[in-house]
């Protein structure tokens, strides 16, 4: 089921908590919204389940208006960080509840119940109690729970922030492969962007109620539109460097003429990061503060002053204490203007 928003606005008290927001969600699409704390995210989940209603706009499953629509007639499940599992019932008797409820002939909803646990990978615990499960198990419960009505969109907010690490990347390619094969459309509210961009067709990113960018994960990661989804995408947090405080750096990057005059920073990811000989050649010059190693993966910190460069798969590592200048490829360099939108500059380094 496709999902729109159309220039819907949601107010609590005095402050909008999304300001005339539109999108599509496609049809069997898996996608994400990803923001900080206080963003919306879970506010737009509300608005789509039907649990609240938008103070302005509308919204619409395929081409029916559902705007006031209460959650019972819109055929949405949900999945929360809570899993909500009734504590007295068995695997089994969880996911058939919702059928239950429905009034569903007892031989449909065992049958059904009993499928999706195998869908979820469950079925080996349908006829243990949750206190007896992990958290992961617990929450494949929830999803099958979710899944057993056959929704036509599933909502999933914040569900594996409960989990530990290693266990929430595993619950992740599982959701993934769930959705895959249900073909259901999903929306998934996210803060971590690590979690979005590894399971998602698309990922929105918001921001004080605005949707800052709507796309698929890579162009989110490569192609940022401001750099606040350039600053919020990325670990470590991408290189800024203040092109206001640095005239030489400004006239070495051969600015275009609208390039030169609008272009207040510039940021740099720091895997884009290389080491080069000269100043002259370098975005950033400094001394090696820090070479942290962890597993494979090793970060070198450059300070200059209280500026810092952050740079990671360096051919070769530096020593700490060392002077060492840093550039990028121009293709990887990406410039802001004063409000913080990405231009196309056409500079070269």
């Amino acid at each position: 089921m496709k999902v729109t928003f159309d220039e819907v606005t949601m107010t609590y008290g005095d402050r909008d908590v999304l300001d005339k927001i539109s999108f599509d969600i496609p049809e069997g699409k898996l996608v994400s919204i990803l923001g900080p704390s206080g963003c919306g995210k879970s506010t737009t989940l509300m608005l789509i389940s039907g649990l609240a209603f938008p103070t302005e706009g509308d919204i619409y499953f395929g081409n029916e208006k559902v705007t006031k629509a209460d959650a019972v007639k819109r055929k949405v499940g949900m999945v929360f960080q809570n899993y909500a599992l009734y504590p007295h019932l068995t695997v089994l008797e969880n996911i058939m509840f919702p059928l239950k409820m429905e009034k569903r002939p007892k031989k449909e909803r065992m049958q059904r119940a009993k499928e999706l646990a195998e869908l979820v990978q469950i079925g080996d615990h349908i006829d243990k109690k949750p206190k007896q499960l992990s958290g992961g198990q617990q929450q494949r419960v929830a999803i099958a729970r979710a899944l057993a009505k056959e929704p036509s969109i599933l909502l999933m907010d914040e569900p594996l922030s409960n989990l530990d690490a290693r266990l929430r990347i595993e619950m992740r390619e599982e959701i993934r492969r769930i959705q895959q094969e249900t073909g259901v459309t999903t929306v998934f509210v996210t803060h971590d962007q690590e979690e979005a961009l590894s399971i998602s067709d698309e990922v929105m990113v918001l921001n004080g109620g605005s949707i800052q960018q709507y796309s698929d994960p890579i162009t989110l990661y490569k192609r940022p539109v401001n750099k606040f989804v350039a600053e919020f995408l990325g670990t470590p947090v991408i290189n800024t460097i203040d092109l206001r405080a640095d005239s030489l750096l400004r006239d070495r990057l051969k600015l275009s003429q609208n390039g030169h005059s609008s272009a207040t920073a510039l940021g740099v990811r720091a895997e884009d990061i290389r080491q080069v000989h000269t100043a002259d050649q370098a975005l950033f010059t400094g001394t090696v503060s820090h070479v942290a190693r962890i597993g494979k993966d090793t970060t070198v910190h450059v300070i200059d002053g209280d500026k810092e460069c952050v740079a990671t798969d360096l051919d070769i590592v530096p020593e700490e204490g060392e002077t060492i200048h840093l550039s990028a490829h121009p293709d990887t360099v990406h410039y802001f203007d004063g409000e913080g939108q990405v231009i196309r500059v056409g500079a070269a380094v």
